[in-house]
């Protein structure tokens, strides 16, 4: 998932809030993973603020439980980091969201895609990652050994709170 709108100037960038827009697309984003029966075990979120604030908002949207490891490393990753960091994922979780930044977000939702997935999710994903964006993937096996073109690509939803 990319983090949702952020307020465009905060003392610095790491300090950015979400933008009331921001909160209410990621409750809107946790409403709808539960509604699609994806319940998280495990969560990976951004350090920064915005990352931070998004995945609140989707875990309190979403009545999710989880208690989110916070990764500096994933500020700055680029995609192949980001697998690395998904990859350290315990092997007792079945379901994990990931809350980063664009474009390392979109560069590895479309790393992951195998292709065999929802042909509609896979074209909409293609015409952007914008804010509050999420890819669903069905991923076999470990955590551990997940690669490029290895997961299932079962869903894209962009967040978006009825304006």
């Amino acid at each position: 998932m990319r983090h949702a709108k952020a307020e465009p100037g905060g003392e610095t960038d790491a300090l950015r809030e979400l933008a009331q827009r921001g909160w209410d697309d990621a409750l809107e984003a946790g409403r709808w993973l539960a509604g699609s029966g994806f319940i998280p075990d495990a969560a990976l979120v951004s350090s920064v603020r915005r990352a931070r604030s998004t995945w609140l908002a989707v875990a309190e949207g979403g009545s999710f439980e989880v208690d989110p490891t916070y990764s500096e490393s994933l500020y700055t990753a680029g995609p192949e980091t980001a697998l690395d960091l998904v990859r350290e994922t315990s092997e007792d979780a079945d379901a994990l969201v990931v809350v980063g930044h664009n474009p390392t977000m979109a560069y590895l939702a479309q790393l992951l895609d195998d292709g065999s997935g929802d042909d509609a999710a896979g074209r909409e994903m293609a015409t952007g990652f914008p804010t509050s964006a999420l890819a669903v993937f069905a991923v076999p096996g470990a955590w551990v050994d997940l690669d490029l073109a290895s997961a299932r690509l079962v869903g894209f939803h962009v967040g978006r709170a009825a304006r």
